[in-house]
C-alpha cells in the first residue's frame, strides 16, 4: 500500500512539472532571447519537491528552495532588460513546493496544479479582463463582496441573539452574501450575452434584487416601446424565477428541512412561470435592439444594508407575533409583509423553524402566503405601469405561478 502510495505521488509531482513545463515550453522562445525554464526544468523541479520531501523533509526542502530561489534570481537578473516579468520564476519554485506535497496529498498538489496551468494558459485573457473590461465600479463592488464573505461572514457569531431570540448574525451574513453573490452571476451572464439577451437575463438578473421594481421598469418600456410588448411582458414574467430562486437559496441556508417540506411547490411555480413567459416570449414578433434594463448594480451595498435591515425588522416583528398570538399571528405577519418583499418574511419564517419556534409543517403556509401575495401585488404594479395591454400578459403569469405553486402541495 504504502508503494503505491509513492508511486502516485511521484506520478503527481512529474505531471504538475509536466503540465506547467508544456504551458512554459510554448512560451520559452529561442536563441538568446529564450526563456530560462521550460519543458525538462519544471518537470525535474516537480520530481525535486517530491524526492525532497520524502529524504529530508521540511528542512531540506527549504534548503533546496533557497538554493532555487538563488538560481532563478540569477536567471531573472540576467535577462531582466528582456523580459521585466517574475511569473516564470515564481512558477518554477510553486511546482517544487506542489512536487513536495504530493507525498502527503497527491490530489490536492494535483489540483492547484491545474488551476496554476490554468492561470499562466489564459494569461493575455486575464490581462485584458482586468485592464479593459473590468470597470473600476465593478472591481469595487467585487472587493466588497469578498471582504463581506472573507472577512465579516466568519467573524459573524452563529447564534440566536435579542429578547425573543429572532436574530442570528450568521445567518443574516450569509443571506447577504448570498443575494450579492446571485447578483454578480446574473451580471456576469448578461455582460457576456450581450444586448441580444438583453431584457430576459436582465430581468432575471434584477429580480434578484427587487422582482417588483423589475416589472415596473419593464412596464415604463412597454409603454414606450409598444412593438416589443410581448418581449418586455415575457422578461418581466421571468423575473419571477430569481423571486422563486432566492427563497429557495434563502431556505436552504437558514433551514434546509424547510426548503425540502416546500420544494414541489416552489418546482410548481418555477415551471409554470418559465413556460409561461417562453409562450409568450416565441409569439413575439420582433427581438428588441435596446440595452438590458438593470435594477442597481451587480454588487450594491445599499441593497445589501437595506436587505439586512429587513430581514431583521420582519425576523423580530414575526418572533414577537409568534410569541404573543401564536401562529396565527406569523400567518398574518407574513402575509402582509409579502405584499412589499416576499423574501424577508421568508428568511425570518425559516429562521423561526431553524430555532425551533415553529414545526415545519406550520412553517409551510407563511411561506406559501407571503410569496403569493407577493406575486399578486405585481400585478397592480404592472397594471399601473405598464397599462392594461402589459398587465394582459403579465397578471395571467403571476395566477399562474401563484396557483401552480399551491398545486404543488398536493403533491408534496
Amino acid at each position: 500500500m504504502t508503494q503505491t502510495l509513492g508511486i502516485a505521488g511521484a506520478a503527481a509531482a512529474l505531471g504538475i512539472g509536466m503540465l506547467v513545463g508544456l504551458e512554459r515550453e510554448r512560451h520559452k522562445g529561442e536563441g538568446e532571447h529564450r526563456a530560462f525554464a521550460g519543458l525538462r526544468t519544471y518537470s525535474i523541479t516537480g520530481l525535486l519537491g517530491y524526492v525532497t520531501q520524502q529524504v529530508g523533509g521540511a528542512l531540506l526542502l527549504g534548503l533546496i528552495a533557497l538554493c532555487l530561489a538563488v538560481l532563478v534570481s540569477t536567471a531573472y537578473w540576467k535577462r531582466q532588460d528582456k523580459d521585466p516579468g517574475i511569473t516564470s520564476e515564481v512558477a518554477l519554485l510553486t511546482v517544487l513546493v506542489l512536487g513536495a506535497l504530493c507525498a502527503a496529498s497527491p490530489a490536492l498538489a494535483t489540483a492547484i496544479g491545474v488551476v496554476m496551468a490554468g492561470l499562466l494558459v489564459y494569461r493575455q485573457k486575464l490581462h485584458d479582463f482586468a485592464r479593459s473590461q473590468l470597470t473600476d465600479a465593478e472591481m469595487r463592488d467585487g472587493l466588497l463582496l469578498l471582504v463581506v464573505a472573507l472577512v465579516v461572514l466568519p467573524l459573524a457569531p452563529d447564534r440566536f441573539i435579542g429578547p425573543y431570540e429572532a436574530v442570528n448574525p450568521r445567518t443574516i451574513c450569509t443571506l447577504t452574501v448570498m443575494l450579492m453573490a446571485v447578483g454578480a452571476v446574473g451580471h456576469v451572464a448578461e455582460r457576456i450575452l450581450g444586448p441580444r439577451y438583453g431584457y430576459a437575463i436582465g430581468a432575471i438578473a434584477s429580480g434578484f434584487a427587487s422582482s417588483t421594481v423589475t416589472i415596473a421598469a419593464m412596464g415604463h418600456r412597454a409603454l414606450k416601446e409598444p412593438d416589443h410588448l410581448r418581449t418586455l411582458a415575457a422578461a418581466a414574467i421571468l423575473s419571477n424565477l430569481a423571486t422563486m430562486t432566492q427563497a429557495a437559496l434563502i431556505l436552504g441556508a437558514v433551514e434546509p428541512a424547510l426548503l425540502r417540506q416546500l420544494a414541489w411547490p416552489l418546482l410548481a411555480g418555477l415551471a409554470a412561470t418559465a413556460l409561461y413567459a417562453l409562450g409568450v416570449m416565441l409569439r413575439a414578433r420582433t427581438a428588441p435592439t435596446g440595452q438590458p434594463v438593470q435594477v442597481g448594480g451587480a454588487f450594491d451595498l445599499k441593497l445589501a444594508l437595506i436587505m439586512v435591515l429587513t430581514l431583521t425588522g420582519i425576523g423580530v416583528v414575526s418572533s414577537v407575533m409568534l410569541y404573543h398570538f401564536g401562529q396565527m399571528g406569523v400567518i398574518v405577519s407574513a402575509t402582509l409583509a409579502g405584499f412589499a418583499d416576499a423574501h424577508a418574511s421568508t428568511a425570518s419564517i425559516a429562521a423561526l423553524a431553524s430555532s425551533g419556534q415553529l414545526t415545519l409543517v406550520a412553517a409551510s403556509t407563511p411561506v406559501l402566503l407571503a410569496i403569493s401575495c407577493n406575486a399578486l401585488s405585481k400585478c397592480l404594479v404592472a397594471w399601473v405601469t405598464g397599462g392594461r395591454r402589459f398587465a394582459a400578459y403579465v397578471i395571467p403569469g403571476q395566477l399562474l405561478l401563484t396557483g401552480a405553486m399551491w398545486l404543488g402541495t398536493v403533491a408534496a
